[in-house]
Parts: structure tokens; C-alpha cells; sequence
């Protein structure tokens, strides 16, 4: 079974079907999807309508609730994907796991934060924004 899993809210909504629209609604469907076997949830809250970004982060006897302001920007393509690799990442260097997602928001925020703007839709991260400044 996987160590940690990295549901978005409609991938929750899916598993659990139900909807997930609060940060409450958020942490009662971490705590149920960790029943399913993972030793991990970090439920992933970009989606959540709210001018601030919730993740939490369920473990057997554990929540954690991460927060950060919401960037305006339309360049999030593939921020999912992303805090989820650089949470894996964390894990392989040996980090503890609440270390690693709270340094894998933090790298996804520089990566939202400069990006370079490229086309006309929902663009790409700067995922080299911490190698070159």
C-alpha cells in the first residue's frame, strides 16, 4: 500500500463521492480516505473556493492544516503534480514528512510566484525558480 497519497479535492470527490467544499469538509474527507490504507493523505485545497490554499495532511492519530495566501496568477498548470513530486522529494532525502510538505508548498509558491508567463491559458510553473535568479 502507498506511504502517502496526494488526492485535489475532485479526485476526494471521486473516491468518496461526495462534495468537499470547506476546510472542515477537507479534513473529515483526509481522516476517511486514510481508512482506505495509505499511512498518509495530503489532500490537496487549490481547488477550494477561498482567497487562501489549504492542504491537510492526515496521519493515524494526526491533522495537520497547512495555509498560505492564494497567488493571483493563471500560470498553476501542473501544481499538483508538483507538490507531489517535491514532497516525494523530501521523503527520499530522508525528511520527516510534515518537513517535506511544509518545503514542498514553499517551492510550489516560488514556482507560481515566477512564472513566466506563457500563453494565453492556464500557463507552466517556473519549476527552475530556486537554481537561477
Amino acid at each position: 500500500m502507498a506511504d502517502v497519497i496526494t488526492p485535489n479535492i475532485p479526485e476526494a470527490e471521486a473516491l468518496l463521492g461526495r462534495r468537499v467544499e470547506s476546510v472542515e469538509a477537507m479534513k473529515a474527507a483526509a481522516g476517511e480516505l486514510l481508512e482506505l490504507g495509505a499511512k498518509a493523505v495530503l489532500l490537496k485545497g487549490g481547488h477550494l473556493d477561498h482567497p487562501e490554499v489549504f492542504d491537510v495532511l492526515a496521519q493515524r492519530g494526526k491533522l495537520s492544516v497547512y495555509n498560505s495566501p492564494r497567488i493571483a496568477s493563471k500560470d498553476t498548470h501542473g501544481t499538483g503534480c508538483t507538490l507531489a513530486s517535491a514532497l516525494t522529494i523530501g521523503l527520499a532525502q530522508g525528511n520527516p514528512l510534515e518537513a517535506s510538505v511544509a518545503e514542498a508548498r514553499q517551492y510550489v509558491l516560488g514556482a507560481i510566484m515566477s512564472a513566466p508567463g506563457l500563453g494565453a491559458g492556464h500557463g507552466p510553473l517556473n519549476h527552475s525558480h530556486n537554481f537561477f535568479s
